[in-house]
């Protein structure tokens, strides 16, 4: 099957969900002959600067220019200069792509890039199904994508809220959100274990930092701070901003700082807790593993909505100032109050999503 899958350099996340639907749709027994494209890469230097490189900056430095942004844009009028730029910007880069591709299928998991196939689709009158994941659990009126002819979604309320603002139902499934098939294969696996051969100890509790893939999670020195003065030992994981691979300590809290890692589903399957970001994969991999959240500064907009999201249904505590971020990790590790967020958060995560997105991207394309 020709297919063109098109990610957004703007986190690690869109990335990782192609690369889980593209193992899901290969483990289906499809040949793919196919392209992995960036939407950002269709940007020139002066477009990236006053959109990708702008969001860099305000989660940095001005998140509440970013939320100012985030729910100024989320309005169902019918002019939007957002709208009308995405309809353009980067349009060569998906002419150029499609034309090369000849795909049967157009994957998105960002949704600036559904208009641009779109376009092209229509003038250059190729036919491929244009399909869309969404990888938070709310549907913001960017994702809301009337161009496309498959929407897959996190979860029954984001179908919903989309069904509400004008889509049609059936465009919109349910799948989750794709994650690597290596989650679901850790499901029940002994903590204990995968501590022992990666150094760590199985007596002590472990907590993984969420930080993004980006960098910009500026609370994270603060946070192990809190981490450090829990009043109780416990083990630090942090992957992303660590400059120094190493062990250090930072008051009661070992901190093993590791960089890049390709161990990162067995890291996230040994802990007990993960703490901080609450982006979309993130959430959709430690749910799947029925490891609950304690959720700190997460971006406006998008995480802020699945910090309550996970709230409501039990699988996460957020901790909305930073005095609150001690006493909410000590009463996630009480015995009786983990297992409740952790039989919430299994409860909210579907390990088989990518598969359920590659059933529905097959069944769409006529090959089911």
């Amino acid at each position: 099957m020709r297919a063109l899958f098109v990610t957004a350099s703007i986190g690690a996340g869109h990335h990782q969900a192609q690369m889980a639907v593209q193992l899901a749709l290969r483990a289906r027994g499809v040949a793919l002959d196919d392209r992995e494209s960036d939407v950002v890469g269709y940007l020139s230097a002066a477009e990236r600067s006053w959109t990708v490189d702008l969001y860099a900056f305000e989660l940095r430095h001005a998140p509440w220019l970013y939320e100012w942004f985030y729910h100024g844009t989320d309005h169902d009028r019918p002019l939007s200069l957002i709208e009308f730029f995405c309809r353009w910007v980067g349009l060569s880069g998906m002419r150029r792509d499609i034309a090369q591709t000849r795909p049967e299928l157009v994957l998105s998991s960002y949704w600036s890039s559904v208009p641009l196939a779109h376009r092209v689709r229509r003038q250059s009158r190729r036919p491929f199904v244009n399909a869309l994941v969404v990888t938070d659990y709310r549907a913001h009126r960017h994702w809301i994508r009337p161009e496309a002819d498959l929407v897959m979604v996190a979860a029954e309320e984001t179908r919903e809220q989309m069904i509400a603002r004008g889509l049609e139902a059936g465009k919109v499934v349910v799948t989750g959100i794709p994650i690597s098939q290596r989650f679901g294969a850790l499901i029940g696996a002994d903590k204990a274990r995968l501590r022992a051969e990666r150094g760590l100890r199985p007596d002590l509790p472990l907590l993984l930092i969420s930080g993004g893939g980006t960098g910009t999670y500026t609370a994270q020195e603060r946070v192990l701070t809190e981490l450090g003065n829990l009043g109780r030992r416990v083990q630090v994981l942090v992957m992303s901003g660590a400059q120094r691979p190493g062990v250090s300590q930072v008051g009661g809290a070992t901190v093993h700082s590791l960089g890049f890692t390709s161990d990162f589903p067995e890291l996230m399957a040994a802990s007990d807790l993960v703490v901080g970001k609450a982006g979309g994969l993130t959430v959709a991999e430690a749910t799947a593993l029925g490891v609950p959240l304690v959720i700190h500064e997460p971006i406006p907009g998008q995480e802020e909505y699945n910090a309550e999201y996970l709230q409501r249904r039990g699988a996460a505590i957020w901790a909305r100032e930073l005095s609150d971020v001690r006493g909410a990790v000590l009463a996630a590790l009480d015995p009786d109050r983990h297992a409740c967020l952790s039989a919430a958060a299994r409860a909210v995560g579907v390990p088989d999503a990518a598969d359920r997105v590659a059933a529905a991207l097959l069944d769409r394309l006529g090959r089911a």
